[in-house]
């Protein structure tokens, strides 16, 4: 999902510093983003622990913040539909791996390095929305640091909501009678999350 309507139109004609309005349109961005959002909710399915979730989102958000920033301020762009399939693709991995998908092949990826890797490629695919646009050069630096701030605060925002939900499910016995079909849903959601992106990519 890109940046449209009001919000498109503030982002092209803004000039100067705009701490609050950017803030608020990286929380929206990170809360409304249907794709991080799905990664997410794969990554702590099955995290019992707080301090566990804790240490995978901070991976996570140290990734998509890492990249964001270079992206925007370093001028460093990537195809928006390459790397939009790829965090399809991430969706469709952390899914496989709750299902317990690598075990059966007798291999075990490292978790922690994978959600920070796909972290990083979410944050170009916040980097590629912004991108988009010619974005003033007054105040960007400003500007970018507050949209993070913003995507952090979307995104505790957003995690909070889905970890109170997954901790009153899990109190019920239909946790675990529909856990696995939770996450094929949550991979079929990848898979088509990565065939509308190669689609773009080759009709463009």
């Amino acid at each position: 999902h890109g940046i449209a309507g009001a919000d498109q139109e503030f982002v092209i004609n803004n000039v100067g510093v705009q701490v609050g309005p950017y803030i608020y349109l990286g929380a929206k961005h990170m809360v409304t983003g249907y794709d991080h959002l799905l990664f997410l909710a794969g990554v702590i399915f099955f995290l019992y622990r707080l301090r566990e979730v804790a240490l995978y989102v901070t991976l996570f958000a140290v990734g998509h913040s890492t990249t964001l920033l270079i992206g925007v301020l370093g001028g460093l762009y990537v195809n928006p539909y390459i790397v939009d399939a790829i965090i399809g693709l991430s969706v469709v991995y952390k899914a496989f791996e709750n299902l317990g998908g690598f075990k059966k092949f007798g291999f075990q990826p490292n978790m922690k390095l994978a959600v920070l890797v796909f972290g990083f490629f979410h944050g170009f695919g916040l980097s590629t929305k912004l991108q988009d646009f010619a974005i003033s050069e007054d105040g960007l630096i400003a500007n970018m640091l507050s949209f993070n701030v913003g995507v952090e605060i979307g995104q505790f925002l957003a995690l909070a909501l889905i970890l109170i939900g997954l901790n009153i499910w899990r109190a019920s016995e239909s946790f675990m009678r529909y856990a696995f079909a939770t996450n094929v849903a949550i991979m079929s959601a990848g898979f088509m999350l990565m065939g509308y992106q190669i689609t773009g990519f080759i009709v463009s």
